[in-house]
């Protein structure tokens, strides 16, 4: 009696394959998108080259920025898509230090504007809301210009990145 073990392998090869490289469900995408924020304040050019300008927004306008930012996405403990008065907004629940540093920079540039910045994937300037007062509590809240579906995207994308650096920060 002859087997034919060559064809059964191959069989079994093709099917370990198929089901190896498994299924990209929109779900698993979910999980792996990431998004960055960075958070900017307004000021004036003293030609030391650390002020910039960039244009916010979908109309453009231009903001003289300081390139250093003062909060970025490890300091976002989570982020929400909260809905307002006539359409959506941003929440950021910002960890200690990002509500220490929205704190200090809110208290001591009123009438400046928070410039705010995100890659996900394309970089976008989202917003760029006026500092009327300051912000203790840590929580920060801001209508982006772009459609619903990009505010999910980024905010999908900040909270998986604050979980991976929750994960990190737990081995430690």
């Amino acid at each position: 009696m002859k087997i034919r073990f060559f064809s059964f392998n191959i069989y079994l090869l093709l099917m370990a394959i198929l089901f190896s490289s498994g299924c990209s469900s929109p779900e698993s995408k979910r999980k792996r998108e990431m998004s960055t924020l960075r958070m900017h304040l307004e000021a004036n050019d003293d030609g030391t080259g650390r002020i910039g300008p960039v244009a916010v927004t979908s109309q453009k306008y231009m903001v003289n920025i300081d390139k250093e930012w003062f909060i970025d996405e490890g300091d976002i403990a989570e982020a929400l898509v909260v809905d307002g008065v006539g359409g959506f907004a941003i929440q950021l629940n910002l960890n200690a230090h990002g509500g220490l540093m929205l704190d200090m920079m809110t208290s001591s540039n009123k009438g400046k504007r928070i410039v705010i910045m995100t890659q996900s994937p394309k970089t976008k300037w989202l917003a760029s809301p006026l500092i009327q007062k300051r912000l203790s509590s840590g929580i920060f809240v801001f209508t982006p210009d772009c459609s619903r579906e990009e505010a999910d995207r980024i905010v999908n994308g900040l909270n998986n990145v604050a979980k991976k650096i929750k994960r990190q920060e737990s081995l430690f």
